[in-house]
C-alpha cells in the first residue's frame, strides 16, 4: 500500500475524540488514513468531516477539518492517505 502524507495534527479534543487536520492535500470522506506520530499509529476510514462544525465531503489543501478518532493522537501527529 502507498501513504502520502496529507495533514499535520494541530488540535486534539481528548474528551470527544476529534481531531483538527491542516491539510497538505485533498481529502475525502470515506478515504483510509493513517494517523502516525509520537504515541500514535494506526488506521481508519474517515466516516465524517467537518469544517467549522459543518460536514463536508472534501476538503482542499489549507483547509482545516475536524475529524473523529478511534484511538488517541497528540498534536503534531502526521496523517497519510492510504492508497491501495
Amino acid at each position: 500500500m502507498l501513504e502520502v502524507l496529507v495533514g499535520k495534527v494541530t488540535h486534539y479534543f481528548v474528551r470527544i475524540g476529534v481531531v483538527v487536520v491542516k491539510l497538505f492535500a485533498p481529502l475525502s470522506q470515506g478515504h483510509t488514513v493513517h494517523f502516525r506520530g509520537k504515541s500514535a499509529d494506526f488506521t481508519q476510514t474517515l466516516e465524517s468531516m467537518q469544517i467549522e462544525h459543518q460536514p463536508v465531503r472534501e476538503a482542499k489543501p489549507g483547509d482545516e477539518v475536524a475529524v473523529k478518532v478511534s484511538n488517541r493522537v497528540c498534536e503534531g501527529d502526521e496523517v497519510y492517505k492510504v492508497t491501495p
